[in-house]
């Protein structure tokens, strides 16, 4: 049975500075409408995640949120995982290998150059560097997610938010 992974980089997220912690910087105006519209475009291609899983950190879980929120699902159904903050590509790799294997689809959102790293690690593809509020869909053919890790996958789709803009 294929597995597929859709790796989604956080939106476009206020500014760092001083007086906010980097785990909680928000999105911004940008960063709610780059979710709002990779959202509605991932509901119209029929694209069905079994399972929510997000880095804690405000903006990654926000933009997760608002995804949700296109399919007509409680936040409730979104699962965090501490390490996909910052606990590098290993720890992203560890969230996936422990997803019950009943599912067939995962939505994991995160954060660069993590992120990127763990795309490019997963499917020997090179990406560059993901855009904010950007999917990388990822197909495992014949492997269980704990079976999952280097060049095992293939890199199928990427999109940003700047081309479903580009194809309105």
């Amino acid at each position: 049975m294929k597995k597929t992974l859709i790796l989604v980089r956080h939106a476009t997220a206020e500014d760092q500075n001083f007086r906010i912690k980097d785990f909680d910087r928000n999105l911004n105006s940008k960063g709610l409408s780059e979710s709002l519209a990779m959202g509605k475009w991932l509901v119209q291609e029929g694209i069905k995640p079994d399972v929510f899983l997000s880095s804690p950190a405000s903006r990654a879980y926000k933009t997760a949120e608002i995804i949700a929120g296109q399919y007509k699902l409680p936040i409730d159904v979104i699962q965090t995982k501490d390490g996909i903050y910052d606990g590098g590509p290993r720890a992203y790799l560890q969230a996936v290998n422990t997803i019950p294997d009943e599912h067939s689809m995962l939505i994991l959102f995160g954060h660069n150059p993590d992120i990127t790293y763990f795309a490019e690690y997963l499917s020997g593809a090179s990406i560059g560097s993901m855009k904010k509020g950007s999917a990388a869909f990822i197909e495992f053919k014949n492997l269980k997610w704990e079976e999952i890790s280097a060049k095992t996958g293939d890199l199928v789709l990427y999109k940003t938010p700047k081309q479903l803009r580009e194809e309105e």
